[in-house]
């Protein structure tokens, strides 16, 4: 297993990254990307050592779609996620609110932990479009997270029937790998055996 730590700074820039550990892996690899990961992995997953895609509560844009054009217009009555505004090109979600948002189902010590941890999203990110959806080409599962104050579920579902993911559907937070991770765990198996 390998890990992609996202640098954040832009789309583009966290497919180079993401590219870089992929041209070092021997097989083939199963990209899994939570929440900003999934526009990751859906434009990075096009590499040639990428067999399938796992979207874990994430987005999963089309061609020339951004976060933030997904993000755009919320439906009515849509839980609004926390975000401050931007300070010196980075967002945060606002801390008091994070909890409630982000991690309603972990325990309150931890989410604390989370809120204070939390690694700063560059705007340029969030304006980074897809340029080709992997999810086209390669096989996708997604993990809608039902209780998600941040991508709201209909939203979840929305994506991952137009990408034609296998779905599963858990009780839980954005935060849905920390609150269920045998469930987050069951579908990244499910992809590595195909």
């Amino acid at each position: 297993m390998s890990i992609v730590q996202n640098p954040t700074f832009s789309l583009e820039g966290d497919v180079a990254a993401t590219h870089h550990v992929l041209d070092g892996l021997d097989g083939p690899a199963v990209l899994v990307g939570h929440s900003y990961g999934g526009a990751v992995i859906t434009e990075a997953g096009n590499h040639p050592k990428v067999a399938r895609l796992v979207y874990i509560a994430a987005f999963a844009p089309n061609k020339g779609e951004s976060v933030n054009t997904l993000i755009a217009d919320p439906p009515p009555g849509a839980p609004v996620p926390p975000i401050l505004p931007p300070r010196d090109g980075f967002l945060f979600l606002d801390r008091e609110k994070f909890a409630a948002s982000f991690a309603a189902d972990v325990p309150a010590e931890l989410a604390a932990f989370m809120a204070d941890a939390q690694v700063p999203w560059g705007v340029d990110a969030l304006g980074g479009a897809v340029s080709q959806p992997a999810w086209r080409s390669k096989p996708s599962c997604y993990l809608v997270a039902a209780d998600d104050r941040m991508i709201p579920p209909p939203a979840q579902r929305a994506m991952a029937e137009r990408t034609g993911a296998r779905t599963t559907e858990v009780p839980g937070s954005h935060a849905v790998y920390v609150s269920r991770p045998d469930a987050v765990a069951d579908v990244i198996r499910q992809a590595a055996e195909g």
